[in-house]
């Protein structure tokens, strides 16, 4: 599922949609694991004699956590989206609070990327957008970075024919 059509311009067409890589969720993965855990020893080894408010406050405690650690980044995570048009780029964040940014592809001058070795391992990474006013602008956790960096650069400067690509379909993700 991509962008709402009727948010594209006339003739505007999108050419990839994505979400930010799935490696922001692996330590709210791993909360949810340790509140799992903790609150079933808490409630095993708590003395009969401080039941059942005991049960309780360990209930609501283990609820905030994961509310907090594990439910806000999923949501964080579900909300943050990359949609790269044949004219812009266009972000969208929030869960509460939506905010968005459109950075129109005739200001951006140069397009990199950059992998550390976790990026590596998991196929994610940064792409690094320097615009016109250079400023660059990031794009975090972009999964399959190296396939996005190709696709922008023939978006931009067209490829060996001098002509601008179709692109790869949004239901490539």
């Amino acid at each position: 599922m991509g962008i709402d059509p009727s948010l594209l311009g006339a003739g505007e067409v999108e050419v990839l949609h994505l979400r930010t890589h799935a490696k922001a969720l692996i330590v709210p993965a791993i909360v949810l694991v340790a509140v799992s855990v903790a609150t079933g020893l808490l409630v095993a080894v708590l003395p009969d004699s401080w039941q059942p408010v005991a049960d309780w406050v360990v209930a609501v405690v283990a609820l905030l956590a994961v509310v907090v650690w594990v439910l806000v980044p999923f949501l964080r995570w579900l909300t943050s989206t990359y949609t790269f048009t044949d004219r812009r780029i266009i972000t969208r964040r929030g869960i509460i609070t939506k905010t968005g940014h459109d950075l129109p592809l005739t200001r951006i001058v140069n397009v990199a990327y950059s992998r550390g070795l976790v990026d590596r391992m998991l196929g994610c990474g940064t792409l690094i957008l320097t615009t016109a006013a250079d400023m660059p602008v990031t794009l975090d956790d972009i999964p399959d970075v190296e396939r996005v960096h190709v696709m922008m650069t023939e978006l931009l400067f067209g490829n060996d024919k001098g002509t601008a690509p179709a692109g790869p379909s949004a239901d490539d993700h």
